[in-house]
């Protein structure tokens, strides 16, 4: 397997990434000084990879770590490597059982459906764990006992041996053991510690040290003029805010009030401008002016970003090269899906159900709004990590718009993955903390007449109840692999994105849920107490309940609700649903915050038909 490998990535090394083309090529490096945009793009699909499961897992940022470098293999936690291991190994064997092949057929099955920007880098960790995998899978050991004995998976002094998997008769110790004996003398396992940190290849030191910058900003990684908006998808680009029309033009971007009306161009991105022949009258100036034109931004955590995992990727019965189409994309938009998403979406679902969100509905109330949205959410964002992550904001309070800011960090304040969990909660009195340091930040950047909408805490029991004892994608095949399996094997880990509510302790579920309600009474509080000089704070609770009673009046199950890979995070069906809810009650009780109904609607799509589409 290893000669057929390395040949048919050095065969096509003209798609291959630079740091595997200097295994390949004799000219890589001359290789790397050409190498396009979309070539750095590709690695930094390399360096994901390597953080697939770490992400899965989407645990709460530890405390006081604001600021990770996630990108860094050297930094990552073993605890998310041993998931990973677990589920790539659990792949790989029901490949082979489904298709009836080799378990060495069943890893060049699986390289050859990942797309080929990113084949080159399975092809070499398919050489340096393919044979060890296939020869501990042939003799009967499961995904556990593999990763263990690969030092995939590690015991900490006085800890049990994670499993995911019900232990080998023979006893889970014994079996790692003997799998250690066979791999004892294997010369490639000791190889691999040369990619231990890829970052320490000075072709690749620039690069690294981008991706930290991008990813600890959050902000785009390409954005020429500095205005923290960008004409690229990922990477914190457009699929996070709204798209630059000019990113060699700091003074254009979405969002901001038009620049002379906009006569001789699109200062704000809305696709709105020029002059009508017909009266002399700018366009903008017709159909804009008191409309009361407003943008959104949400200020949140994974749920906000809409972080998702296609249960596809991990389903052998329904795995294609297809289904691995999206895998670039998702990587270099850190698993989340913000294009779809509750507060921000703007592109027709892919991964299920169907898009709705505050912004489309903003926009068809008002299309001057188009394109004036903010993502600013974080996988692992709670109300600490927050006040750094908002410093990404793009509001100037002279020269844009007022905004709906959407507060919604909804459950990573009582989540952690600790086993002492409820010591690491959020208390209520650093809740007002954090909450008031967020605001004052607001009220010096925001422009007048905007407004704020604090999101209430989720009762997360709503998971246990309705997954725990439902197969997960992963079991599907051989029905062995519950959600109840999975939460253990996570909490065993300290990966679990919630120790307080992911457990068969249903006091401890309870207790959790009881400081999310002081939490939300917190947030509660302060709007119905504080004022601010530039925008008013209203409060709402997390409506999983409604969300669930009109799910079921369209025939739906809970359990439908729930991110089926992770069974953590809401849904496309739930975000779509909450969408509703959400826009009701602002319609009914605070029909201000949306802001009028453009009365010019119809002449602009007539005139400018999608306005540059997004």
């Amino acid at each position: 397997m290893c000669s057929s490998l390395r040949s048919r990535c050095c065969h096509r090394a003209s798609s291959c990434q630079p740091i595997l083309l200097t295994w390949c090529l004799p000219s890589a490096a001359s290789f790397w000084m050409r190498a396009s945009r979309q070539t750095f793009l590709n690695l930094f699909c390399i360096l994901w990879l390597l953080l697939l499961l770490k992400a899965a897992s989407c645990s709460p940022l530890p405390s006081g770590d604001d600021t990770p470098h996630p990108l860094l293999p050297s930094r990552l936690y073993k605890g998310h490597t041993c998931v990973g291991c677990v589920l790539v190994v659990s792949v790989i064997e029901q490949l082979a059982q489904w298709h009836n092949s080799t378990v060495k057929a069943a890893v060049e099955r699986l390289c050859n459906y990942i797309p080929e920007k990113l084949q080159g880098f399975c092809y070499i960790l398919a050489e340096l764990y393919g044979p060890h995998i296939a020869e501990l899978i042939d003799r009967e050991m499961n995904a556990d006992v593999v990763c263990h004995s690969l030092r995939l998976c590690k015991q900490d002094p006085g800890q049990p041996l994670c499993h995911l998997y019900p232990p080998p008769k023979v006893g889970l110790s014994t079996a790692i053991w003997k799998a250690k004996r066979i791999l004892k003398t294997s010369k490639d396992l000791k190889s691999t510690t040369r990619f231990s940190n890829l970052c320490a290849f000075p072709l690749l030191a620039n690069l690294c040290e981008k991706i930290k910058y991008v990813i600890r900003n959050k902000l785009p990684f390409e954005d020429f003029d500095g205005d923290k908006f960008s004409t690229f998808p990922t990477l914190r680009g457009y699929h996070w805010r709204g798209r630059d029309c000019d990113d060699r033009n700091t003074i254009v971007y979405p969002g901001r009030r038009p620049d002379n009306w906009d006569v001789k161009s699109d200062s704000n991105c809305n696709g709105i401008w020029g002059v009508d022949p017909k009266d002399g009258i700018p366009y903008e100036e017709k159909f804009c002016k008191g409309a009361d034109s407003r943008g959104v931004v949400l200020l949140g955590d994974s749920a906000g970003a809409h972080f998702h995992i296609p249960p596809e990727w991990m389903t052998v019965t329904q795995m294609s090269a297809k289904s691995f189409a999206n895998l670039p994309m998702a990587f270099t938009d850190e698993l989340d899906w913000p294009q779809f998403s509750e507060i921000t979406g703007f592109l027709n679902s892919t991964i299920g159900g169907w898009t709705d969100s505050l912004y489309l509905r903003l926009r068809r109330r008002n299309r001057c709004n188009h394109r004036d949205l903010q993502n600013i959410s974080q996988n692992g964002g709670s109300s600490r990590n927050l006040l750094n992550l908002m410093k990404s904001l793009a509001r100037n309070q002279l020269l844009d718009n007022p905004a709906i800011v959407i507060y919604a960090t909804i459950g990573n304040d009582v989540c952690n993955g600790n086993h002492d969990t409820l010591a690491h909660m959020t208390t209520p009195k650093e809740m007002l903390s954090n909450v008031m340091q967020a605001l004052r930040y607001l009220d010096s950047r925001l422009p007048n007449g905007s407004h704020v909408i604090l999101t209430g805490l989720v009762d997360g029991r709503f998971l246990w109840d309705n997954l725990h004892d439902r197969y997960h994608p992963l079991g599907q095949l051989n029905r062995d692999i519950t959600y109840s399996q999975l939460y253990s094997f996570l909490n065993c880990l300290k990966v679990s994105p919630c120790n307080g509510w992911l457990t068969p302790n249903k006091t401890l579920r309870n207790l959790t849920s009881e400081r999310a309600l002081q939490l939300s009474d917190v947030l509660k509080e302060i709007a119905r107490s504080e004022k601010f000089a530039n925008f008013d704070v209203f409060y709402m609770d997390f409506p999983l309940r409604q969300t669930a009673e009109e799910w079921r009046k369209m025939g739906g199950e809970p359990w439908q609700l729930i991110e089926p890979v992770d069974g953590f995070h809401p849904s496309q069906i739930a975000a779509a649903l909450g969408t509703s809810i959400t826009w009701q009650k602002a319609l009914h009780e605070w029909p201000q915050v949306l802001g009028k109904e453009n009365p010019f609607n119809d002449q602009i799509e007539a005139i400018f038909k999608d306005q540059g589409g997004h």
